[in-house]
């Protein structure tokens, strides 16, 4: 797998984390930078709840955002979980932070990745991500924390972006998650002649058990076309794919609260793990919100 897919997810490290680097051929620091002009593209939506942000008890490796106010669970509403995987692998998710705020507004427990205190710089991997899913799960169970017997455990999500995309893929056969979000991602076929790769290949697909968001930036995005093969090869769960004209690699991500793509995540776990018929009439049927926006190219499997 050592081609232009895996130069892309290296030039992505060094962009977002911040590191001079010297570009490859083929993929540039341009390309993986390209976003879609903050100027007439929709806002972000954020959710019913004041969000606050803090490191998760017991654990340097990540950060959480949340609903400042918890007294509205489990009685009133659910807390699900939401993993999320930055762009580039990288470990500091503070670039992030208003896409994932817009999410955890809509009553979501979202964890990310962050560096801990004397931590040499490296980037993230799948077990960082897994240990968030399990830190959500003891921390439910804790005596003394704020979040016992509010975190729905039962509805797990992991999401990413490029690098963390490619994350998501290999956290979606883990039977505790129930859904994944690949945004600006993808995977392909794993190349025999080299070395031996921590990140999956396609034949990763076939253990995905939950339904599929495959998101992307339409052709100003170099992932489009192994995002839409993703698309093409999952049969056996259900999927929905979308490339947003013009939107480039990066998208929305960055924008404000995340824009439109932190609308289309928050929409997509309101759908599957709150019930919300809303937020569900974005991605089903002929007349879909993202079907019938003539912004955006879609098609999906099996989703009712």
């Amino acid at each position: 797998m050592r081609n232009l897919f895996f130069v892309g997810i290296g030039i992505a490290f060094f962009l977002f984390s911040g590191v001079s680097y010297a570009q490859p051929q083929g993929i540039t620091m341009e390309m993986i930078n390209t976003t879609l002009p903050l100027e007439g593209a929709p806002a972000a939506e954020p959710g019913p709840y004041v969000v606050t942000s803090e490191r998760p008890f017991g654990s340097p490796g990540h950060v959480l955002f949340r609903p400042a106010d918890l007294n509205a669970f489990p009685v009133k509403d659910t807390l699900p979980v939401m993993v999320w995987g930055n762009g580039g692998c990288a470990v500091d998710s503070s670039r992030y932070g208003g896409f994932l705020s817009t999410i955890a507004s809509h009553g979501f427990l979202v964890l990310a990745t962050a560096a801990a205190e004397g931590e040499t710089r490296r980037q993230a991997d799948a077990d960082d991500l897994l240990a968030a899913v399990d830190w959500a799960e003891a921390e439910n169970n804790r005596v003394g924390s704020p979040l016992k017997g509010k975190i729905d455990t039962s509805r797990v999500a992991v999401m990413g972006q490029s690098c963390g995309g490619i994350l998501s893929v290999r956290l979606g056969a883990d039977p505790r998650v129930d859904t994944i979000g690949v945004f600006n991602s993808g995977v392909r076929p794993q190349n025999p002649n080299a070395p031996d790769s921590p990140f999956p290949a396609t034949d990763a697909l076939a253990l995905l058990h939950g339904p599929v968001l495959l998101i992307n930036g339409h052709e100003q995005d170099f992932m489009m076309k192994t995002s839409a093969a993703n698309f093409a090869s999952i049969q056996h769960v259900p999927v929905f794919y979308g490339a947003r004209h013009n939107a480039g690699h990066t998208a929305t991500v960055f924008h404000p609260g995340g824009g439109e793509f932190a609308n289309v995540a928050a929409n997509w776990l309101r759908y599957h793990f709150k019930r919300d018929e809303e937020a569900g009439k974005m991605f089903v049927g002929a007349d879909c919100g993202l079907c019938a926006d003539s912004n955006w190219d879609t098609d999906s499997k099996g989703l009712e």
